[in-house]
């Protein structure tokens, strides 16, 4: 009976799993409409709903729920999924760029911040970390900082000099002599 209830289980997140996939695979071209998107997420958080209480509290189930959430653009209930998942499982830098992504767009810049400084201890080497923090230090219209994790994202992953141009997060400190001088650099 065991071995029936993981795969079980195992069938149920990898249903809940497509049904994000769906909503988030498509280019920006194909991109599905919102209400197309939110109906997948609903999906996924329906699926999980499905698992036995005893597997409703683990990492992965609440970080699917969280970014169903987030698809949904449900902020608040993405960030006490993924906050779950956190407890669960603090090594998962996933569950930390997801949080700092939906406290960005909860308007709480500290919290972001700070939930990416958590995936800086689990693994300091993925340049993705470093740029989403210059990005939300940019924001926080710190200098200082966001010029640091952006020259350590460019060390880690020259592409991410490709980024900036286009990314407006950085147009708060985009006149700074600091950031100026950080992107006229030659690599």
């Amino acid at each position: 009976m065991a071995d029936f209830q993981r795969n079980r289980s195992k069938q149920i997140l990898r249903e809940a799993e497509g049904y994000l996939d769906l909503a988030t695979a498509c280019s920006e071209r194909l991109a599905l409409d919102a209400s197309s998107r939110d109906l997948m997420a609903v999906r996924a958080v329906e699926t999980l709903a499905r698992l036995d209480d005893c597997d409703q509290d683990r990492a992965e189930v609440w970080y699917l729920k969280g970014m169903a959430y987030r698809i949904m653009e449900r902020h608040s209930d993405a960030i006490q999924a993924l906050d779950k998942s956190a407890e669960f499982d603090r090594n998962n830098i996933h569950t930390w760029l997801a949080l700092g992504w939906c406290y960005k767009r909860a308007q709480r810049i500290d919290k972001a911040i700070e939930a990416l400084e958590e995936a800086l201890q689990v693994d300091d080497r993925q340049a993705i970390i470093h740029y989403n923090l210059a990005c939300y230090w940019s924001l926080a219209h710190n200098v200082k900082f966001a010029v640091r994790y952006l020259e350590q994202a460019f060390d880690l992953d020259p592409a991410y000099r490709d980024l900036v141009n286009d990314e407006h997060d950085f147009d708060a400190i985009r006149q700074h002599p600091r950031f100026q001088e950080l992107l006229t650099v030659i690599v």
